[in-house]
């Protein structure tokens, strides 16, 4: 692999660590900017509403523009609003500041897939690609609880100050260690090949509102699975970190090797299975102890495993379809899987209150059949480029 393409992934690193960079400290925070804890936690909503919304619109003001300078564009701007709301006066610039990081977030993505599609041969592009969305796993695993350790030794604010610098050592890497990439010119009739990448985009949205379902509640889930609580509840969650990295690299195989058609319908099916592990756990299942926590980590390494490998072969497929308009398509991909996140919040919010935990999984092993159905019928029979 082209060692750039790593430089890249810490472009995403910076995003996906700043995205939740002040999660462990939502009770200082809303302490004292005097709001309720869950009203905090809509920072995190319009973050991702933002970068649902904005991505296209800004890919297709600078989808033209070189675009090395559209991502040190990004996060230069990622560094100065990340200063400015450690500076935050109160609830109201703080929620205005996350909303334009989101919007920030959602064309620095696209921008750093297409760069890495770029620096490789096509037959690399799938891994390529998936390296670069490794970065936000490894802020699941490295960035974010640092933030955790970082605003409870100095503060939430301090929490805003680490999101700035990591921006800034991902703005000098890339800035120094990158070459310029030109967009490719126009192609007549590109146009067309929307009706090929609707299908792609449909099918983040069902994965991720599938997986999301189950992730936005892994807490309650497992508290109802296992007994187990509080700090307990990451030891499992660490299964998710697992998961999404042998999920890239299988994704970015199989991307590269052109058998992305069949792994995400696969993939699709995967998922399901995983939700069906965690609904039969949650009716019973396996013997309490040793053997269920067995079962529900096995569980969530199925879910996570399931959605990252889908994700590689989408976003390869997509610069295939519209190489034109590679940045419009990966940020429309983005508020796909915004909006799939948001729809795995409200579903197993409604599941949760109206019917229990077990309705929780059971619904999104519904969302992984109709996604897996979707792909095989649509996307799944449509060759790339």
């Amino acid at each position: 692999m082209d060692p750039r393409v790593f430089i890249l992934a810490l472009s995403t690193f910076s995003f996906g660590s700043s995205a939740f960079i002040f999660a462990g400290v939502l009770e200082p925070m809303a302490a004292d900017l005097g709001v309720a804890t869950g009203t905090v936690g809509q920072l995190q909503t319009v973050y991702v509403l933002t970068a649902a919304l904005a991505g296209p619109p800004l890919a297709m003001m600078l989808g033209r523009r070189e675009r090395k300078s559209i991502l040190l564009l990004a996060l230069a701007a990622s560094i100065v609003f990340s200063l400015l709301c450690s500076f935050a006066a109160n609830f109201s610039q703080l929620m205005g500041l996350r909303a334009v990081l989101g919007g920030v977030a959602a064309l620095a993505g696209p921008g750093a897939a297409t760069m890495a599609a770029s620096l490789v041969p096509p037959e690399k592009r799938g891994s390529a690609m998936a390296t670069v969305t490794g970065g936000m796993t490894i802020a699941f695993l490295l960035g974010i609880p640092m933030g955790s350790v970082v605003g409870s030794a100095f503060g939430w604010r301090a929490t805003f100050l680490l999101s700035a610098f990591l921006a800034l050592v991902a703005f000098a890497a890339v800035a120094l260690f990158t070459p310029r990439v030109t967009p490719p010119a126009p192609i007549k009739g590109g146009k067309l090949a929307i009706a090929a990448a609707l299908p792609l985009w449909t099918a983040a949205f069902l994965a991720f509102g599938a997986n999301m379902t189950i992730n936005t509640y892994l807490a309650p889930i497992i508290r109802l699975q296992t007994g187990v609580t509080g700090a307990g509840v990451g030891a499992f969650q660490l299964m998710i970190g697992v998961g999404s990295f042998l999920g890239l690299w299988l994704g970015g195989r199989s991307a590269d090797r052109g058998k992305g058609g069949l792994s995400v319908g696969l993939a699709f099916l995967t998922l399901a299975c995983g939700a069906g592990l965690h609904t039969l756990e949650l009716s019973g299942g396996a013997p309490p102890g040793l053997a269920t926590n067995t079962v529900v980590c096995l569980a969530i390494l199925v879910t996570a495993t399931s959605l990252f490998s889908i994700m590689p072969v989408i976003q390869s497929r997509l610069v295939e379809t519209l190489p034109s308009a590679a940045v419009l398509a990966l940020a429309i991909n983005g508020s796909a899987v915004s909006l799939g996140q948001a729809l795995g919040g409200a579903n197993g919010g409604l599941m949760l209150t109206r019917l229990g935990g077990p309705a929780i999984t059971l619904s999104a092993l519904v969302l992984a059949l109709a996604g897996a159905a979707f792909w095989f019928l649509t996307a799944g029979r449509v060759r790339p480029g």
